[in-house]
C-alpha cells in the first residue's frame, strides 16, 4: 500500500485535531512555506463560522499537534495560519517508504475510471503542421498521466476524412493521372501537390468543380472505383501521419484514429432524433440547433447546423455522433477534447447540445481542454518566411539538427548513430518540453535557442539534470544507497526530501486541471533543489551512514526525474 504524502498525512494530522477540539468542518489546505515545511490554512473559515477569534482557534489546533511525533514545531502565523515544521525522523521514514516504492508514492486514484481523449485530429491528404503540435503533445502528456494513476484511457485521433475536399482530389486525380514528379510517388508530398492543385482548379475552373461535386456524391453512393481512390489516399495519409508520431514518441497509433467517415451511418438517424426529441428545429431548410445565450455580432442568434440546407452533413453532427458513441458504447466516465481555443463556442454547443438529448448524461463531464497558439519571433502565429504554415516535420528536423551541435559539442566522442539518436532525444524533447512546460491556455513563443539551454527551465536542462545524478550514482557502484534514521538531515538534503514526496500530489494536480505545465514546474524545480543540494551536501567524498543517506535521495531523484519526465513523453538518457 501507498503511503501518502507529507501534506496529505498532515491535513489528516491538522483535521483530527480540530475535530477533537469539535470543529469538524475544519477543512485544510496544506502547502508548503518559506517560513516552516508546511503551512495550514483553514482556520480563518471556522473562525468566520464561530464569530471567534482566528488566532485563538489556530493556537488551540497547534496544542493539539505538539503531541503528535512527527511535528517538531508548529505555531500560530499571521491572522490563523498554522506553520507546521517535521522531525528528521518523519522525513527520513518517508525517504525509506518511497526509496523502496516502485511508484514513488503515486497512488492509483484513476482506477476504475474510463477516460476518452480526443487530440491530435490532422486530416488527410494534408501534411500535419505546427498547429497540430500542441494538440498531440498535450494530450499525449494527459494520457499519460492518467494511464499512471491507474484509470483506463480510450485516445481518439479524430481525423477529417470525408467532405468535399474528397471529390475533389479523386476527380482531379482521375483527369491528371501522373500529377507529381516519380519520386514523390506514394508520398505526402505527392498528395499535398495532388491538393494544391485541385483546389486551384476547384476555385477557378466552375466546370471542374462541378464534377468534383457530384464525385464525392460517388463517393457517399460506394461507387467502387471511386472508393478505392479514396481509400488509398487514407491509406497514405495515415503512413505518413504514424511517421511523424513515430518521431514525436507520442502513443497514437493506427487503431486510435477514427475518422469522420466511421459516423456516417449514424448521421441520419442522429438528425431524425434530435428534431423527434424537439432538441433541433429546421431553419431556412437546415436542422439546427439554437441557444438562448449565444448570438453574432449583428445580435442574430447563432445556431449549431446539425444538416445543412442541401442535406448533407457538416463535423458538428459527426462530434455529436462521436459523442454519443463514447458515451453508450465505448461507456465513458469522462470526455476530453484537446483541441484549441478557437474552437470553445463549437464545443459549448456540443455539448449543451448532447445534454439536452439526454446523449451526455451529468454524470459524465465533457471537458474542452483549450490551448493556445505557437508564436513566431514576430508575436504573430509561427509561419515561414514565404509566409506558409510550419510544417512540423521541418520544425522537429531543425530542433534535431540544432541538438546534434549540443551534443556533440559536449560528447566530442560520439559520431555516427549514437550521436544521432542523443540528437533526437534532445532535440524532440526540447520542442515538447518547450510547449508542455507553458500553461497551455497561453500563447507562447517557439524560440529554438532558448529551448536547446542547458540552464532554465528547458528540457535539456532536465534531462541533463537527470544524467548526472545517474553518473554519480554510477561511481558509487557497490555502495548502498540505504537510508540511516538516526542521521541529522542538513538544510538543503530536508528541501531535497519534501520536494521529492510532492510528486504524487503534482500528478493529481495535473490530473484535476489538465495541466501538464504543473509536472514541467515540479521537475525544474526539483532539479534546482537537486543542485543546491549536490553542491552543499557532498556525496560520494562523504563516508559512513550519511552517504548512505545522500545516495538514497540522488536515486530517489533520479527515478523521479526519469518518471516525470517519461510522463510528459520525453527521453531521460543516462548520459548527455
Amino acid at each position: 500500500m501507498t503511503v501518502p504524502s507529507l501534506a496529505s498525512s498532515l491535513s489528516d494530522c491538522v483535521s483530527a485535531a480540530a475535530a477533537r477540539l469539535g470543529m469538524a468542518d475544519l477543512a485544510p489546505q496544506i502547502r508548503r512555506s518559506e517560513h516552516a515545511d508546511f503551512q495550514s490554512d483553514g482556520v480563518l473559515a471556522a473562525a468566520r463560522a464561530r464569530r471567534r477569534n482566528p488566532r485563538e482557534i489556530a493556537a488551540e489546533v497547534v496544542a493539539r499537534l505538539s503531541a503528535d511525533g512527527r511535528v517538531a514545531a508548529a505555531q500560530v502565523a499571521g491572522p490563523g495560519f498554522v506553520n507546521l515544521d517535521l522531525t528528521d525522523g518523519a522525513l527520513l521514514a518517508q525517504l525509506t517508504d518511497r526509496l523502496t516504492d516502485p511508484r514513488l508514492g503515486v497512488g492509483t486514484p484513476e482506477a476504475g475510471v474510463t477516460t476518452v481523449v480526443d487530440y491530435s485530429q490532422p486530416n488527410i491528404a494534408k501534411e500535419m503542421h505546427v498547429g497540430h503540435l500542441r494538440s498531440t503533445i498535450i494530450g499525449d502528456a494527459l494520457v499519460r498521466v492518467l494511464e499512471h494513476l491507474g484509470g483506463t484511457v480510450v485516445r481518439r485521433n479524430h481525423i477529417g476524412d470525408w467532405g468535399t475536399q474528397f471529390g475533389m482530389l479523386i476527380q482531379h486525380q482521375v483527369e491528371h493521372p501522373e500529377p507529381t514528379a516519380p519520386q514523390d510517388a506514394g508520398t505526402m508530398r505527392r498528395l499535398a501537390t495532388l491538393y494544391r492543385r485541385a483546389r486551384a482548379d476547384f476555385d477557378a475552373d466552375p466546370a471542374f468543380a462541378d464534377r468534383a461535386r457530384r464525385r464525392v456524391v460517388a463517393l457517399q453512393a460506394g461507387d467502387p472505383a471511386t472508393v478505392a481512390a479514396w481509400r488509398d489516399i487514407v491509406a497514405e495519409s495515415t503512413r505518413y501521419f504514424t511517421e511523424v508520431y513515430d518521431r514525436l514518441g507520442v502513443r497514437l497509433t493506427d487503431a486510435d484514429s477514427v475518422g469522420e467517415s466511421a459516423y456516417n451511418t449514424a448521421l441520419p438517424g442522429l438528425a431524425d432524433e434530435l428534431e423527434r426529441r424537439r432538441v433541433a428545429v429546421t431553419s431556412d431548410g437546415a436542422l439546427c440547433v439554437f441557444f438562448d445565450d449565444l448570438r453574432g455580432p449583428d445580435g442574430e442568434p447563432t445556431p449549431l447546423i446539425v444538416r445543412k440546407s442541401d442535406g448533407g452533413f457538416g463535423y458538428a453532427a459527426t462530434d455529436l455522433a462521436a459523442l454519443r458513441q463514447r458515451v453508450g458504447e465505448l461507456h465513458a466516465d469522462r470526455l476530453l477534447y484537446v483541441v484549441d481555443a478557437r474552437q470553445a463556442r463549437h464545443f459549448r454547443m456540443v455539448f449543451d447540445t448532447a445534454r439536452r438529448a439526454g446523449w451526455l448524461p451529468p454524470t459524465v463531464p465533457a471537458v474542452h481542454v483549450a490551448f493556445g497558439t505557437v508564436l513566431g519571433p514576430d508575436g504573430r502565429p509561427f509561419k515561414t518566411r514565404a509566409g506558409d504554415t510550419v510544417r512540423l516535420v521541418d520544425l522537429l528536423t531543425e530542433a534535431v539538427d540544432r541538438a546534434r551541435d549540443v551534443v556533440a559539442a559536449k560528447n566530442p566522442e560520439l559520431a555516427g548513430e549514437a550521436l544521432d539518436e542523443r540528437a533526437r532525444q534532445v532535440g524532440t524533447g526540447a520542442v515538447k518540453y518547450a510547449d508542455l512546460a507553458n500553461n497551455r491556455v497561453r500563447d507562447y513563443t517557439y524560440d529554438p535557442q532558448r529551448m536547446l539551454a542547458l540552464t532554465g527551465n528547458t528540457g535539456v536542462y532536465l534531462q541533463y539534470a537527470h544524467a548526472r545524478v545517474r553518473s554519480i550514482l554510477a561511481r558509487a557502484e557497490g555502495v548502498e544507497a540505504t537510508v540511516d534514521p538516526t542521521v541529522g538531515l542538513e538544510p538543503a538534503e530536508r528541501a531535497l526530501i519534501l520536494d521529492l514526496d510532492a510528486f504524487a500530489d503534482t500528478l493529481a494536480e495535473v490530473a484535476a486541471g489538465y495541466e501538464p505545465h504543473r509536472l514541467c514546474g515540479y521537475l525544474y524545480r526539483l532539479a534546482q533543489t537537486f543542485t543546491t543540494f549536490y553542491e552543499r551536501c557532498p556525496v560520494l567524498r562523504t563516508t559512513g551512514t550519511r552517504r548512505g543517506n545522500r545516495l538514497a535521495l540522488c536515486r530517489l531523484t533520479g527515478d523521479t526525474l526519469r518518471t516525470g519526465l517519461h510522463l510528459l513523453g520525453i527521453d531521460a538518457p543516462e548520459q548527455l
